[in-house]
């Protein structure tokens, strides 16, 4: 009698398992943002304006003649030449949240502004 209702316990879980929802990878991962920074003396062009809240990944991209940084939310990008190029990962709360350059005199010369997180 406890072999068969042993075997009647496996058979059940074996079952449920079978018929048990799956879920898909991307519900459990977060989705992130891209949005392109291109940068030169003395101002950022942002590829977007208006990102969803969450992990926004900043493509960086130098086309001035000295290097730049970018700085939002608390966190700073490595400097990056003349040419070259980086990336900034950082995680936006809902509202509108200020960026700029940190290489002393660029932010007054205008490399700053506000990006809107929905």
């Amino acid at each position: 009698m406890k072999a068969r209702s042993l075997t009647l316990a496996l058979v059940a879980v074996v079952v449920a398992l079978l018929y048990a929802p799956i879920a898909s990878p991307k519900a459990n991962s977060q989705q992130s943002t891209t949005v392109t920074v291109t940068m030169k003396e003395f101002k950022f062009t942002l590829s977007k304006k208006i990102v969803p809240h969450g992990t926004v990944v900043f493509k960086l991209v130098n086309k001035g003649a000295l290097s730049h940084d970018f700085k939002i939310a608390g966190k700073k990008s490595k400097l990056i030449g003349k040419g070259k190029t980086g990336m900034l990962t950082v995680t936006l709360t809902k509202g509108t949240k200020a960026y700029l350059c940190t290489v002393p005199g660029h932010a007054a010369a205008g490399m700053k502004g506000t990006i809107k997180a929905t």
